[in-house]
């Protein structure tokens, strides 16, 4: 079950921010990622050429394997029982928030929701570059909500000069505390930084894509995705339990999510340990090791400015260091802070 549940992605940012823009462009790129979105609002949604006006309690195929449905905030985990239906074969969720929602209630929602077949995949916060200082002025929320987040997108930088967009990602950085803060035109965003991408049979992954090309010649101009980092490990020396939860407890801002398996050797021998990380969020998955499979631990890190030389350092240290390095009885509580029971809450690291 585990392997499967589909994330959830709160997408945030008052009204004019480009949350619908970079969200037509996600959905737009799609290309064989099966995209559930629930647009928390009422009225005129414009998702490219459809609309959802007066549709709520409805949902819609965009025609691409993506789906769309318009509901409130009331009826968010009916419509997630909906969405994660196994026929649908959702990939990943999004929930566009109304420009005037409380995005701090629809994260609460999620992580209270019973479905298992979900996981938090993070909020990110869309801000207007352009228009963030008169933003502020209007919404004084607007440094709570930034906060909040666990991915800060600096939209429409290419309409300030070089000095104000670091002045604005500057101003941001310190309000969003621990947060990844990426800039972007046009809302166009790599769909990579926010959840794993589908690639088709016929794809290399990494290429452009096809869709990339001819909005790019639409718009007169190419838009460069957001810049992010990765940092691989891959390693047959089990991890210390400790010495990871003391990386994972203290983990650099930017680092948006973790993901990946991790062998703790002889602390659980029986059980790989499926981790996923999204911002301050947290939870370990046990399952048997297949039959088999070679014992290794591999993770992917994703973010924006992390320093992918000290996170491999980091990491490393955290490698079980001989027989005289075993970690001793209590050394899996940490661990197992973070795994699920029944209905217990999710915890947040």
């Amino acid at each position: 079950m585990s392997a499967q549940q589909i994330p959830v992605v709160v997408l945030a940012g008052f009204l004019g921010a480009g949350k619908t823009t970079l969200l037509n462009h996600l959905l737009r790129g799609a290309r064989g990622t099966r995209i559930g979105v629930m647009v928390n609002d009422f009225g005129d949604i414009g998702i490219d050429a459809m609309t959802v006006a007066g549709q709520v309690g409805s949902t819609v195929s965009l025609g691409n394997g993506c789906l769309c449905c318009a509901v409130d905030a009331s009826e968010l985990d009916e419509y997630l029982e909906v969405l994660t239906r196994p026929e649908l074969r959702l990939d990943v969720i999004v929930i566009e928030a109304s420009g005037l929602a409380e995005p701090q209630e629809l994260v609460r929602m999620v992580l209270a929701s019973e479905n298992r077949r979900i996981v938090y995949g993070g909020l990110v916060e869309v801000v207007d570059a352009a228009e963030f200082d008169a933003t502020r002025r209007r919404h004084p929320e607007t440094d709570r909500h930034l906060a909040l987040a666990d991915l800060v997108v600096v939209n429409k930088a290419d309409r300030v000069s070089e000095e104000e967009l670091r002045a604005v990602r500057e101003t941001v950085a310190g309000l969003a505390g621990r947060a990844a803060v990426v800039e972007a035109a046009h809302g166009r965003i790599d769909p990579e930084l926010l959840f794993d991408r589908v690639v088709p049979e016929d794809e290399i992954a990494g290429q452009m894509s096809i869709e990339d090309i001819l909005y790019a010649e639409e718009d007169g101009h190419a838009h460069p995705h957001a810049a992010y980092d990765t940092v691989s490990l891959a390693t047959a020396v089990p991890l210390h339990p400790r010495r990871l939860m003391a990386f994972l407890d203290s983990r650099p801002g930017g680092l948006y999510r973790l993901k990946g398996f991790v062998d703790f050797g002889a602390a659980d021998p029986g059980h790989r340990y499926l981790v996923h990380a999204v911002g301050r969020f947290l939870r370990f998955y046990p399952e048997p090791w297949p039959a088999g499979e070679e014992r290794l631990s591999q993770l992917v890190l994703i973010g924006s400015g992390v320093d992918g030389a000290a996170l491999r350092k980091e990491l490393a240290a955290c490698e079980v260091d001989g027989p005289g390095d075993a970690p001793d009885e209590h050394g899996m509580w940490g661990v197992l802070r973070y795994v699920p029971q029944g209905d217990e809450p999710p915890a947040e690291a």
